[in-house]
């Protein structure tokens, strides 16, 4: 009973912390496309408390959103679930089943590809409901806009979730919010995975300023 509450408690304050996140820092990238790193704070829950929490998390900020800040209703509502759960869960669910180091970089690898796969699907069917725009013209931003948008976006919130994930774990640890870890990575594993996603977030910079003509 004590561990649910606690849980139910750390839910609540991932929300509160990934809601904030989405009010705080929006970033245009393209368009009117905008990197918000919510996700960050939903995959790091999923990855302590496992695919569920991410979903619940999704779906809770993503009604908050949709009754406070938002302008696309329902649907946008649908589209932040979709996006959040495509990356979130998939990389709890996989590192659920392979709790390594590179078991954490394989879920975030496959969350990042399967949500842009999955928002250039849902973009094209429900993006034309809530842009008042022709299916054809939505569809001849896919490649263009939407697809590089959803790339850089999941690639930065994988290298930052690499980067984040220990530090946090080990605070919700000492206050005894998650359960203690049963085996630890070697430093070089974790100096390796840290360099990883110091690259990476350093490409996904330079190419979010890419997309907003900041370089060319």
């Amino acid at each position: 009973m004590i561990q649910r509450t606690r849980q139910i408690t750390t839910v609540g304050m991932l929300c509160t912390m990934a809601y904030a996140l989405v009010a705080l820092v929006r970033i245009p990238l393209v368009l009117f496309l905008e990197y918000e790193p919510k996700d960050v704070v939903i995959a790091i829950g999923g990855l302590v408390y496992g695919p569920f929490t991410s979903f619940l998390a999704a779906a809770i900020v993503a009604l908050l959103e949709m009754v406070t800040i938002s302008e696309d209703g329902i649907l946008g509502c649908v589209m932040n679930v979709l996006s959040s759960c495509s990356f979130a869960c998939t990389a709890a669910y996989i590192y659920g089943r392979r709790r390594t180091p590179g078991g954490a970089v394989l879920g975030l690898l496959c969350g990042w590809v399967l949500m842009a796969a999955v928002m250039l699907l849902w973009n094209y069917l429900i993006a034309p409901l809530y842009m008042g725009q022709p299916r054809e013209a939505v569809a001849a931003l896919l490649l263009p806009a939407f697809l590089p948008f959803n790339l850089v976006k999941g690639g930065l919130n994988a290298a930052l979730v690499l980067l984040l994930y220990k530090p946090v774990v080990t605070a919700l640890r000492r206050a005894r919010l998650a359960e203690p870890t049963q085996a630890g990575a070697g430093g070089r594993a974790r100096g390796g995975i840290a360099l990883l996603a110091l690259a990476a977030l350093a490409t996904f910079l330079l190419l979010a300023l890419a997309l907003r003509g900041v370089i060319g």
